[in-house]
């Protein structure tokens, strides 16, 4: 089985434009990020998506395999049907582009012991919340499921609700997340759905249309990813500290 990795990558980012070139230590973020990729041995290829000529040339520099897509790409699953269509494999994984720190046993725990090719399929990570902060907060995209580990429904919004039990443990959506071809192509051809429109989740599309969407837990698998300078500062610090410990 084939798997390939995408790292989506744009200039672009409102709060910290042209983030995955910004130096952290003598290196592009992005390089950073695909040092971490590669340390995942179940991962057949590695490339960098992007519509920009800057983040392309600074891959290519650093002999990061970059592939070029369309500059109209809403979303990063619209960018990896593109990369799918000059690029086969049998599951393509999509990862950020701005976390330098990324959970390399997350990107591990998403690739399944077999994909079918018959059915739309994809897989996401997910992680425990124990901070109701976190809970409350409309930007961790809450999940159910059911018994199978199947997705039923993500949500801004805390859900379920305890009504008659509160001993309830809520998860949250990491944001690692694989896809077969027929998955990619139905993505590619669909329009929004009715609740992706309502809560803003572009990954709701699946299941607004009934797609199928394994999910699996991962302890304390709490993304840091970089959108602003005060972000960039604290990743580099941890990094550093990484370097000169010799930690993992």
């Amino acid at each position: 089985m084939k798997v390939v990795a995408i790292i989506p990558a744009r200039y672009g980012s409102t709060r910290l434009p042209g983030k995955p070139i910004k130096d952290i230590l003598g290196y592009p973020m992005i390089w950073w990020v695909y040092q971490r990729v590669r340390e995942v041995e179940r991962l057949d290829e590695i490339y960098v998506a992007t519509d920009d000529e800057r983040i392309a040339s600074i891959c290519k520099k650093y002999n990061i395999p970059v592939v070029m897509t369309d500059s109209s790409h809403r979303t990063a699953a619209n960018r990896l049907a593109e990369v799918s269509e000059t690029i086969e494999a049998d599951f393509y994984l999509q990862l950020n582009g701005d976390e330098p720190l990324i959970n390399t046993e997350a990107i591990a725990k998403a690739i399944p012991d077999y994909v079918p090719t018959d059915i739309e399929f994809g897989t996401n990570i997910i992680t425990e919340m124990e901070d109701p902060a976190q809970v409350m907060d409309p930007s961790n995209i809450k999940m159910v499921f059911d018994i199978q580990m199947k997705a039923l429904y993500m949500s801004r919004t805390p859900i379920p609700y305890p009504f008659k039990e509160i001993k309830y443990k809520y998860y949250k959506h990491v944001g690692i997340i694989g896809y077969n071809k027929k998955m990619l192509t139905f993505y590619k051809n669909s329009k929004p759905g009715r609740f992706e429109l309502i809560e803003g989740i572009d990954t709701l599309r699946f299941l607004d249309y009934g797609k199928q969407l394994k999910l699996t837990i991962v302890p304390s698998c709490h993304s840091l990813s970089v959108d602003t300078e005060q972000d960039l500062n604290m990743v580099t610090e941890l990094i550093k500290e990484k370097k000169e410990y010799g930690s993992d």
